[in-house]
């Protein structure tokens, strides 16, 4: 199986389908870039090389002890792009991965991204806050982390499970309980490290520093991450921003919507390349 190592020594797991133009995927909270499975096929007949990776303590990815901030994460994204001597890379985030596409743009620059994706996104800022008043209440956060530190299946059932698959069409059983029995495989620290990395990071300055062609896809259903406070006020603050509301799909619309999902990511894709072509000549 191919992994590669970063500058801490850190083994990553990863799959690299061949094609032209790399697609690099950043996967969610808890997930692993097996959940980028739906997206793989309409890219890859597209003719796209599509890379996705296994967040370090989730997947097949060495458990350290520590590593969980932002800074360290996007890190390790920069390792596999660095590694992989990526460059006109498409570069594709959703939920917590966003936040580590965000961050390694401000942290490695620009230089090897032609175009981002940033699909039920955690940005620009979760927790409330005088100058984010709607912004989710402390006490809330509580609350849900005492659910997860007791039992994570608990948490899941108060966080909305039901509802992370909304959307038009109605996915099986087996994809609900992968998804959720990817979470509850990583061990309970991990998860509470990374989910406090990204509940209390401000990313609003870094996403007006972002330069290159952007789209914003979002369902308009989502519970997990309210597309008011997160899809919508990102979308504002990044300069060359395409925004595409799925109308009522979930945190999961890349499941749940896959075939209109794709279809955005495809023409975002295609369309940028096109513009960036024009300017060259």
């Amino acid at each position: 199986m191919p992994y590669l190592t970063t500058a801490e020594q850190v083994s990553l797991f990863y799959t690299d389908y061949p094609g032209r133009d790399p697609v690099v995927f950043a996967h969610a909270w808890g997930l692993t870039g097996d959940m980028w499975g739906y997206q793989l096929p309409a890219l890859l007949a597209a003719g796209l090389r599509c890379i996705t990776y296994d967040r370090r303590g989730h997947g097949r990815s060495d458990r350290t002890g520590d590593g969980y901030d932002i800074d360290t994460l996007a890190d390790d994204l920069g390792a596999v792009i660095e590694r992989l001597d990526l460059s006109n890379i498409t570069l594709i985030g959703h939920s917590m991965g966003t936040a580590e596409v965000v961050r390694y743009v401000t942290r490695h620059g620009i230089g090897r991204i032609g175009r981002i994706v940033l699909s039920g996104t955690v940005t620009p800022m979760l927790l409330q806050s005088p100058d984010n008043p709607d912004g989710i209440p402390a006490s809330a956060v509580a609350h849900s982390r005492a659910a997860m530190n007791r039992d994570i299946g608990e948490w899941m059932e108060m966080s909305g499970k039901a509802e992370y698959f909304n959307g038009e069409h109605r996915v099986s059983q087996q994809v609900v309980d992968w998804t959720m029995n990817k979470i509850a495989d990583v061990p309970v620290p991990i998860l509470t490290q990374t989910n406090d990395a990204f509940l209390h990071a401000d990313f609003r300055s870094e996403l007006t520093q972002i330069t290159v062609p952007t789209l914003v896809i979002h369902g308009t259903a989502d519970a997990s991450m309210p597309i008011a406070l997160t899809g919508r006020r990102t979308a504002a603050l990044i300069p060359d921003c395409r925004f595409t509301p799925i109308e009522g799909a979930g945190h999961g619309l890349y499941v749940s919507e896959a075939l209109h999902y794709n279809a955005a990511l495809l023409d975002f894709i295609d369309s940028a390349r096109a513009v960036a072509r024009s300017v060259r000549y």
